[in-house]
């Protein structure tokens, strides 16, 4: 069994979808498809059992999960020291400015479980660059939200959070239980500076261009609301000032948080950190 395949296995696992786990592979389909029926006849059973409705683990898929995590894990573990006895051993990570995100901290407790002795350096970056300096090479794999423009890069889906719409807590529509972007259509929404991603400054518009303050931390796009009296997306469950409440927005597609990092860089650092997110943020 080669760690390739493995790791197509793994994903195929956990995405219980040939089409999804292709595109978090970055292949195409057939190939994926090819090599999971090679690993089953190698392992001589069935892996998955396949329907119209999609694919689900068999009891020798199930315990395969288990021991190829397990070896993958180990695998990077090697690749990681071999790389901190060549001195390639630190890892800059950027995170967009959000410290209350409860997946961030589960993350940095087992990466540096596992990782004792690689140098970790943290990059905070504000909302105007969603890849938080990855393109600049400022950073080595980005921790962010998506959408924006993934040319060049590899992306990993970590987790889904719905998203609601800031008001003040003494808006009329702050008793709403949710609402449609359609009703915020006459309101004024916080902006990003210009040169910020277009796909990322849509998305957090609600699709249409808007007209508001400019806003480049997320403190600010608080402060927007609060004095303004703006309005604006976030992700629901964050802990906002009593003066502030957000309400969900019914319309709005979910905020997927995301790893990042360059197609095409093989710093072993940067398979272990995704792999060790992958995790963190499933539980």
């Amino acid at each position: 069994m080669e760690l390739r395949t493995l790791r197509y296995f793994v994903a195929v696992a956990e995405e219980l979808h040939f089409g999804r786990a292709a595109t978090r592979l970055h292949m195409s389909q057939p190939p994926l498809s090819r090599a999971i029926r090679q690993l089953e006849a190698d392992v001589g059973a069935l892996l998955f059992a396949r329907s119209p409705a999609g694919v689900t683990l068999t009891a020798a898929g199930t315990v395969l999960l288990d021991e190829a995590r397990a070896l993958l894990d180990h695998a990077d573990r090697v690749r990681v020291r071999v790389s901190a006895a060549a001195g390639a051993a630190t890892i800059t990570i950027g995170i967009l400015g959000d410290g209350t995100d409860p997946g961030v901290a589960r993350l940095a407790a087992a990466y540096r479980r596992h990782h004792p002795a690689i140098d970790i350096r943290v990059r905070d970056t504000d909302l105007t660059d969603p890849t938080c300096g990855l393109r600049a090479g400022l950073v080595d794999v980005a921790l962010t939200r998506a959408p924006f423009d993934e040319t060049a890069l590899a992306v990993r889906a970590l987790r889904t959070d719905p998203v609601g719409v800031v008001l003040r807590a003494d808006d009329p529509l702050a008793r709403r239980d949710g609402l449609r972007l359609a009703e915020l259509s006459d309101r004024r929404w916080f902006q990003f500076p210009q040169g910020t991603d277009p796909i990322w400054q849509s998305y957090w518009n609600g699709g249409r261009p808007r007209e508001g303050p400019e806003v480049r931390a997320v403190q600010e796009c608080l402060h927007a609301v609060l004095w303004n009296g703006t309005v604006g997306l976030a992700p629901l469950g964050h802990d906002l000032p009593a003066e502030l409440t957000v309400v969900p927005l019914i319309d709005m597609p979910p905020s997927r948080v995301v790893a990042v990092w360059n197609q095409g860089d093989t710093n072993p650092l940067i398979r272990s950190f995704i792999e060790t997110a992958t995790t963190a943020y499933r539980h």
